[in-house]
């Protein structure tokens, strides 16, 4: 968890209303601590930290795109977390579920019931509902029939997974340290622990890590890539590397790119935010 902490401290650009952690201890069982505000100002606290024991963790810093904004409620936090007949799993996800009210709409009228105005709900709820045999299937199942985009990490007690959505919309770089894998939506996440980034995980691709070892799927039928331009533009930390490609680098050939199209008779061009040079 204290990982994971230093890793949401390097992503809190791309959200600073909640930040939550979900660890895995194979005596204390899954622990969540979900908050309201910066990283800084509640996983510092080692009161708090020792609340999130184990050997396996993961993250998330929010940024609502879907639910009710004004009125957010912890609920809404994420990692969110599922109890299934196989063992429990925590997801963090990345992205917008376009046909998430469609979704809503039918699981709440089958049964479900959504502790959340999150769009991610939907993936635990068409989880529980799905008749594979593992956590990893169901995910698979389930996320099939979201449209979107998705980058999604989960946590079970011996796994971490990792997908992509086929579009490859969101990003999600894969990273080690000694030992141990880590996934993020950015290299500074790995850079903030002193991990090596390994490679991104591929639009479509399903990553598996248990016991050290790393196994990739393919689960999606290939689809055109459609990466958002917005994170090499605005969302990605200028520091990052995002598939590949420097994002400082690529902002200074956007800005380049900018001076040939629209030239303009100026001494001087002031770029607002900084983020936008």
């Amino acid at each position: 968890a204290n990982f994971v902490a230093l890793g949401l401290h390097a992503l809190q650009h791309r959200g600073q209303e909640a930040g939550g952690i979900v660890s895995y201890h194979p005596d204390h069982g899954f622990n969540s601590a979900r908050r309201f505000g910066y990283v800084r100002d509640n996983f510092t606290k080692q009161s708090l930290m020792e609340t999130l024991p184990g050997p396996l963790s993961i993250g998330h810093v929010r940024y609502s795109t879907a639910g009710t904004k004004a009125n957010t409620a912890i609920r809404d936090v994420q990692p969110f977390f599922g109890e299934f007949s196989m063992g429990g799993c925590a997801i963090a996800h990345n992205g917008n579920i376009t046909n998430a009210a469609a979704l809503r709409r039918e699981l709440t009228e089958r049964g479900s019931i959504f502790q959340s105005s999150s769009d991610s709900e939907c993936i635990i709820h068409l989880m529980a509902r799905s008749l594979q045999r593992n956590i990893p299937e169901r995910m698979e199942d389930a996320l099939r029939r979201v449209e979107g985009a998705f980058s999604v990490v989960a946590m079970t007690r011996t796994k971490l997974i990792g997908v992509r959505d086929p579009h490859g919309v969101r990003p999600l770089v894969l990273g080690r340290l000694e030992d141990a894998y880590i996934m993020a939506s950015e290299t500074v996440a790995l850079d903030i622990i002193g991990a090596e980034r390994v490679r991104d995980i591929e639009p479509g691709e399903r990553v598996l890590v248990r016991d050290g070892q790393v196994t990739s799927f393919k689960p999606f039928q290939k689809a055109t890539e459609r990466f958002c331009v917005f994170e090499y533009i605005y969302f990605a930390r200028p520091d990052s590397l995002v598939q590949s490609k420097s994002v400082y680098e690529a902002r200074k050939a956007i800005g380049a790119e900018l001076a040939r199209e629209a030239p303009c008779n100026a001494e001087l061009v002031v770029p607002v935010p900084d983020s936008g040079v």
